[in-house]
């Protein structure tokens, strides 16, 4: 069958059963590959003959994740990285050069952020920060050395969305790469590169996993971007583990289930705390009354599982929030089937200045949950206790 529906590529694309015919992924536990002979070892380093040499390099694990990945993303290539941080950055040093410069949403989670401003510039690269979903200002700060839009869109915490249609229609007419964080809805529900963007980015820590048990990141784009990637990758080690891409490959197979549940316990609960008169903003894409819905609505098929909310009193009454809850967890993770709850301004955007809080709307008062699969008139019951 030359044409499958997700659901079935997340289950059954990607792998291939070994000789031992297997029906569950096998784990290629192993550091390296041997050769049948001194030639053809020179050969699959020359790259004249395909196969496993490193598993810095290639780990059939690690490939079939990969793959599955990359079909369910409609991406031509796909190279696995050991860690979210580690795809952005290794997208970066492989794609840029000293002296280029890189326009950034300054709506973006508060570690890349980080990165983009005490390691990144290190290199000579240059970086202008702008509103995630004003056009004019990413064209406003175009320059003859920008060669990067990078952004996530919805972004993290607040649930801010880009038209990435017409993003992509101005990158490409000045010939700059579009680079979109998808890790907040994965491919279940939102396709940026059927939208334009040339390069997406995943912190499969997050949903893919799904389950908050390991480190994992992937980079996909065209054959010749992931070729480059993937010798940055080679040359200098965030490779995933096998065991790691064998916990995110098997995250695959319920993806789309796991996805369209996080979602609607998260409008059941975002619908709720907007009636709480201690509430003072309820951030998710799903409601009518955030700013984006109708934009998210045409390039997403659901709204994802984060919401963020901004509570009279602030940092104050928000610790006593987060204190009294017992069933959410407190931890700055999202993506698991645990809920989990957690003070950005302390926590994940702690590192910012406050004119970079300000500036990312990132408030004393505000809170942002994770919606798991617990039920949810329980975690109503428990953000209750509360407000």
């Amino acid at each position: 069958m030359t044409t499958l529906n997700f659901d079935t590529k997340a289950i059954r694309e990607g792998y291939r059963t070994t000789g031992e015919q297997e029906h569950s992924e096998a784990i290629f536990m192993t550091s390296s590959f041997v050769f049948n002979s001194a030639e053809q070892a020179a050969n699959r380093f020359s790259k004249e003959e395909p196969g496993n040499i490193y598993a810095r390099f290639t780990n059939p694990t690690v490939d079939a994740f990969e793959r599955k990945l990359a079909a369910l993303e409609g991406a031509q290539a796909c190279v696995a990285t050991a860690s979210g941080m580690a795809a952005i950055f290794a997208t970066l040093m492989a794609l840029l050069k000293s002296g280029d410069h890189i326009i950034a949403s300054r709506n973006m989670f508060g570690t890349t952020i980080v990165l983009l401003n005490t390691i990144v510039t290190k290199f000579n690269i240059s970086i202008s920060y702008v509103d995630l979903s004003d056009l004019s200002a990413w064209e406003a700060a175009i320059n003859d050395k920008t060669k990067l839009f990078l952004l996530e869109t919805p972004s993290n915490p607040l649930g801010q969305v880009v038209d990435m249609s017409a993003l992509s229609k101005i990158s490409k007419a000045h010939d700059i790469l579009l680079a979109v964080d998808n890790a907040v809805l994965t491919p279940a529900l939102q396709k940026p590169l059927d939208l334009g963007a040339d390069i997406v980015i995943h912190s499969a820590t997050k949903y893919i996993d799904g389950q908050g048990r390991c480190l994992a990141g992937a980079v996909l784009a065209t054959e010749d971007i992931i070729e480059q990637v993937h010798g940055f990758v080679r040359a200098t080690g965030p490779s995933l583990s096998a065991f790691n891409a064998w916990i995110v490959l098997k995250g695959l197979d319920t993806l789309s289930l796991r996805m369209k549940a996080h979602s609607d316990n998260a409008m059941k609960l975002a619908t709720w705390l907007e009636q709480q008169t201690t509430v003072e903003k309820v951030h998710y894409l799903g409601l009518e009354s955030h700013a984006h819905h109708q934009l998210a609505k045409h390039q997403q098929s659901g709204f994802g599982g984060i919401v963020s909310f901004e509570i009279k009193g602030g940092r104050e009454a928000a610790f006593k929030l987060v204190n009294a809850t017992e069933i959410f967890s407190i931890t700055a993770n999202l993506g698991d089937t645990k809920s989990t709850i957690t003070h950005p301004s302390s926590t994940t955007h702690g590192r910012l200045t406050d004119e970079e809080k300000s500036s990312a709307n990132i408030s004393e008062g505000l809170i942002r949950l994770s919606i798991g699969l617990e039920d949810v008139n329980d975690l109503i019951a428990d953000i209750n206790k509360g407000l």
